[in-house]
Formats: structure tokens, sequence, C-alpha cells
């Protein structure tokens, strides 16, 4: 009997790098620097003269390692739960969420402190992670178990974590602002973080009998069904993983200041609907998904340095940019794919 798993695809390396999509973007993004780099060599006192010294100085570089961590977790933990057939938008909720628990603990066990030889700091990071997946499997039983609107359902995860956390830091703080923590995990921390990271998800997804599982849940539920896995677990699974990833994402972004941030849209700010534009931009691709997280946040880094020397660049305009370059490269290269059964419920055969 043939093996209904068989029509699933799966990627191998010439889908990993994709000659049209990914070469067009390299190319652009290097011939871009390039053609930066040039410029300010030969007019070091105009405007891409500046723009040069900001975007290859090594502050920037360590402001993009931050920035992108965030960014590139919650997207890497966005395609596992879209792999497996739910759409994730509660991402920003995520991080926000985790982003808060892991500073609350650190502060309650005290830094200088520690757990069993392990340091406050670290202990802070672990709770946040499992804040953010707690919060992801509410999400899970929501979605799968009840059946709700996964997109309602994501409003709701981010939502709840917008009001939640500034409330829960107003109530042990007195503000919405935690005191710093005087420690801080280092940016260094936050890269490797996010290089494993992206290592790990490539092999699990393409590699691994589970990675092929998830890619059929998304793409063909009944074939996953047909030789007995059970798609709710899959799903489960899926979604479960993009609270982890998130987790380490809003832990590594807090901790990396020693602080959470809860005025406005907190110190989240969006990075977790970023996120999902990053895994768009790569195509669920773990590797594009890096990619896009290092050019967005490199781009947030820039424009914060601009503001420094006197330019008037509202942030605003800046932060518009990747919902733009995505649109003009789904636009004109169009080779992002949906997983065709993404956001569909399932029941079971018997």
């Amino acid at each position: 009997m043939r093996n209904p798993l068989a029509d699933v695809p799966v990627p191998l390396l010439d889908d990993l790098i994709d000659d049209d999509y990914v070469r067009s973007l390299v190319v652009g993004v290097v011939g871009t620097l390039g053609t930066l780099g040039l410029l300010g060599l030969l007019f070091p006192d105009s405007v891409a003269g500046d723009l040069a010294g900001i975007v290859f100085s090594a502050g920037t570089a360590e402001s993009t390692a931050r920035l992108a961590a965030p960014i590139v977790l919650a997207g890497l933990g966005g395609i596992f739960a879209e792999k497996s057939g739910v759409i994730n938008i509660g991402l920003e909720g995520l991080l926000i969420i985790s982003a808060f628990a892991s500073v609350y603990i650190a502060s309650v066990i005290g830094i200088g402190n520690a757990v069993l030889g392990v340091p406050a700091i670290w202990i802070g990071f672990l709770a946040g992670i499992v804040a953010s997946t707690l919060l992801a499997g509410v999400f899970a039983v929501v979605c799968i178990e009840f059946k709700a609107d996964q997109i309602i359902a994501g409003l709701a995860v981010w939502l709840i974590a917008l009001g939640l956390a500034p409330f829960m830091s107003t109530v042990f703080f007195g503000g919405v602002n935690t005191p710093n923590l005087g420690a801080s995990v280092g940016w260094r921390y936050s890269a490797t973080m996010v290089v494993i990271a992206t290592a790990a998800s490539w092999w699990t997804l393409n590699r691994t009998a589970f990675g092929k599982h998830l890619r059929a849940s998304g793409e063909n539920p009944k074939a996953l069904d047909t030789v007995g896995v059970s798609v709710s677990r899959v799903r489960y699974a899926g979604v479960l993983l993009s609270g982890v990833l998130s987790g380490v994402g809003g832990s590594a972004l807090a901790l990396s200041i020693g602080q959470f941030v809860g005025s406005g849209e907190t110190m989240v700010q969006g990075k977790g609907f970023i996120a999902i534009v990053a895994y768009l931009f790569g195509n669920y691709n773990p590797l594009g998904t890096l990619g896009a997280g290092v050019l967005f946040a490199g781009l947030d880094a820039t424009q914060i340095r601009l503001q420094q020397l006197g330019y008037a660049v509202p942030d605003t305009l800046v932060q518009t940019i990747p919902y733009v370059v995505v649109i003009v490269v789904l636009a004109l290269v169009g080779r992002t794919r949906i997983p065709a059964a993404a956001g569909d419920h399932y029941e079971t055969e018997e």
C-alpha cells in the first residue's frame, strides 16, 4: 500500500537555497550595502558617509543582534505553528508575557542569588519561556480542542498579554516599568541563541520524522491521520514550540537590558508582528527568517543612530519599511506559499 505521506512535499537543499528567490534577495542586499560602503569611502562628509559609518559600526552590529533575537526566534516559532496548520498571530503577546515574567522572577530571587547553583537571571530566563509556553498552550487548547477562530484567538493572546504584563508590573513594582535588575544577559548570548535555534529548526523541519509530520499536518492532515499519526498532537506540538521559541526571544529581549518596559506597546514594540513578516519574507524557511529578522533589526538599529546624529527621521516611518519591503518582494517574486490547511480545523477520522 502506498504511503499517503509520500505526497507531502519534503524540502531538499535545492529548495532551501532557491535560485530565483534567495539569490535575488542576497544580491539586492549585498549590492545595496556594497554601494553604500563605496559612497561612504568616496564622500565621507556626506549623508552617505554618515550612513555608512552607522551601518558598518560595531555599535550597530550589537544593537542589531539584540533587536533581531525576538524577531527571529518568534518567527521560527511562527513557522512551527503555521506549518502544523495553526496560524499564530499572537506571537507579540508571547514575547510580552515572557519579557515580563523573566524580569519578575529574576527580581524576586534577587540578582546575585542562585537556586541550586543557577544564577537568578538564568532562572528568570527559564521562567519567561515557561510563561510563554503556558500562554501558547491555552491558545492551542482554544483553537484545536474548541476550534475557535485562530485569528481572533491570536489577537486575544496579544491583547491579554498587552494588558496583563503592565498591570502585574504596576501591582508588584508600582509602575508599568520595572526597576532595572542591575545585571543583564549580554547580546552575544542572544546572537548565539538565534544561531543555534535557526540551525535546530532547519534540521527539525527538514531532517526528522517530526518535521515531516508537521508539514503533513499543515498540508494534508488527512494523509497524516490515515497513517495513524494524531493531527491534534502534532498541532499541539507545533503551537507549544512557538511558545518556547517566543519565550526565548522575549526573555532575551528583556534581560539584555535588565528591565521590562510596559509603557505604550511595551518594550516589544511590534516585534511579534514583524516576526510574522519575517517568516513570510523568508518563505517559511528558518534560514530566510534569520536573514529577514537581521535585516529588519538592522533597519531599526540604523534609524536609532540616525536620530542620535541629528537626522530627523521619524521612527514610525522607518518601522513601515519591513512591511513595504515584504509587499514589494511578494509582488515581484511571489514565492511565499501558505500551507494548504493552515487555519483549517480538522476532525479526526475514526
